[in-house]
């Protein structure tokens, strides 16, 4: 058998310690298609979880899931002209529709005769393909709103790829909805986003930040676009959620017009929303450490791994002890793993369960069933304790619950510890330099000013957090006026401090 390669360590080298942190888990690994990825059954079974989270979530607000064509007349993603402007450069076109023999006999090539008359492209997102339906579905004010979201891959033709964080082809969820207002459809657009938070911290124990994206940053062809913010433990920021008031834009484009009920005709006002395997990106880099990866219990696909350890003689007694202790914990809602190989090592299988993220391990050996107990090991922090078996089925879940907490907690602390308010460019460059993170900072919102930031630091602009408000003077006397502040950056005027952070 081939040595297994050791996990680098973070402070060596934070890209590496990721993909081998991804590897070592059994994730995902490289597709011998140019930017893809194989997503593995351990990887598939933590966006299970997640899907089926947001899949319950939508239902419970009145959502429906419906599926869409994969291919796009390039005729249809012309229609929006921001859109089109977003996405032109990561589009993968479809030309042709059959291949031949090639004329030497040696393997297949494309029939010069199948031309396709139109170009189809692979989807990027939905709104073009979707909306030219919508338009025939929405004729009345008894058709809003219109509540519709699908679970589906996407194409964008990325140029440097990292698993999870940026494939070529990505899994993901869009949602899609038409409204008879503007309150209407903002109130969606928060809903949504709102869920995307509670997936993060409740379930994920990620803690992030939500506010609204600045102009140059918000989504092609939108009115606004909100977002969910991570920190990672390289100081970066990542994306890890969005939600967009698409306004009328698209109604127009694609004439998704509706009568209300005093029979005037008027444009439907329409949101999208998206969540993707990024998330999981997202879940790797805010736990995980150099021994492998760490999951937060709700979202474990096992939370509980049980490893016998036996000789020969014992192995009957010990195996039939450990099973009898799985089927207790299964039946008290435990997702739980009974390992029982017996060509594998006590130790082998630790490292492995270790590896794999797996919040809480027993160790149950000859002894142990002697004294009708186990011992209980906590994969993020390496606490070992003895709990009686009579207690597990009780004392297990109010453990889990514990760690799931404890990460959050943990993970929050080390976001607000990375948070630093900046009032000059010399400072938010002096702070990248040294700790990276987020900085808080008065900025004017001008799009050639945040490319130049970008240029100079990398950094952009990551949102407007929603407890964001107008800076007040120093001056008690005009105190409940906004500050005429400066921009840090080109010293235009400016009153709201903005989130800004290098990022994935």
């Amino acid at each position: 058998m081939a040595e297994k390669k050791a996990i680098t360590a973070r402070a060596q080298d934070y890209s590496q310690w990721y993909l081998d942190v991804i590897e070592a888990a059994d994730l995902a690994e490289t597709s011998i298609v140019r930017g893809c990825m194989v997503i593995k059954p351990h990887g598939y079974a933590l966006w299970e979880n997640v899907r089926d989270f947001l899949d319950r979530r939508f239902k419970e607000t009145g959502h429906v899931n419906a599926y869409f064509p994969l291919f796009i007349p390039k005729s249809l993603l012309s229609r929006e002209a921001d859109h089109i402007k977003g996405f032109a450069k990561e589009c993968a076109v479809v030309t042709h529709h059959r291949l031949i023999e090639s004329p030497d006999g040696k393997g297949l090539i494309v029939d010069p005769t199948a031309k396709l008359d139109e170009e189809l492209i692979i989807r990027p997102t939905s709104e073009t393909i979707m909306y030219e339906t919508y338009h025939k579905w929405v004729k009345s004010w008894r058709d809003l709103p219109l509540l519709i979201n699908q679970w589906n891959n996407v194409v964008r033709w990325e140029l440097r790829t990292r698993p999870f964080l940026r494939t070529t082809e990505f899994l993901w969820q869009e949602g899609h909805t038409v409204h008879a207002t503007e309150a209407e459809a903002e109130a969606e657009t928060m809903q949504m986003l709102g869920i995307y938070q509670e997936l993060a911290e409740e379930y994920l124990a990620i803690p992030v930040v939500p506010g609204r994206k600045s102009e140059s940053e918000k989504f092609a062809g939108a009115l606004r676009t909100f977002t969910i913010e991570g920190l990672m433990q390289d100081g970066k920021a990542l994306q890890s959620g969005t939600s967009h008031n698409l306004g009328q834009n698209f109604a127009k484009a694609f004439e998704v017009k509706f009568a209300d009920k005093d029979g005037t005709v008027q444009y439907a006002w329409q949101t999208s929303w998206g969540l993707s395997t990024r998330i999981i990106g997202a879940l790797i880099m805010s736990h995980s450490d150099d021994k492998g990866l760490v999951l937060p219990p709700r979202i474990a696909p096992t939370q509980v791994a049980i490893v016998p350890i036996f000789k020969t003689e014992t192995q009957t007694a010990v195996l039939e002890f450990v099973s009898s202790i799985t089927q207790t914990l299964k039946s008290a809602g435990i997702r739980v793993k009974l390992d029982d190989r017996d060509y594998e090592t006590p130790g082998a299988k630790f490292n492995e369960w270790e590896k794999k993220g797996v919040p809480v391990r027993l160790e149950v050996g000859p002894r142990d069933m002697e004294a009708q107990t186990a011992v209980v090991v906590i994969r993020y922090s390496g606490e070992k304790r003895t709990v009686a078996v009579a207690d597990l089925a009780s004392e297990l879940p109010k453990l889990l619950e514990q760690i799931q907490a404890e990460l959050l907690s943990k993970a929050r602390q080390f976001l607000q510890d990375n948070t630093t308010t900046v009032d000059s460019y010399e400072e938010f460059k002096q702070v990248l330099e040294t700790k990276k993170g987020f900085l808080k900072a008065l900025w004017c919102g001008d799009a050639a000013c945040e490319e130049q930031i970008k240029e100079d630091t990398k950094a952009t602009s990551r949102c407007l957090p929603f407890d964001s408000k107008p800076e007040v003077g120093a001056d008690t006397e005009i105190e409940a006026q906004p500050q005429t502040g400066i921009c840090f950056h080109c010293g235009k005027p400016a009153t709201q401090r903005w989130l800004f952070a290098q990022a994935y």
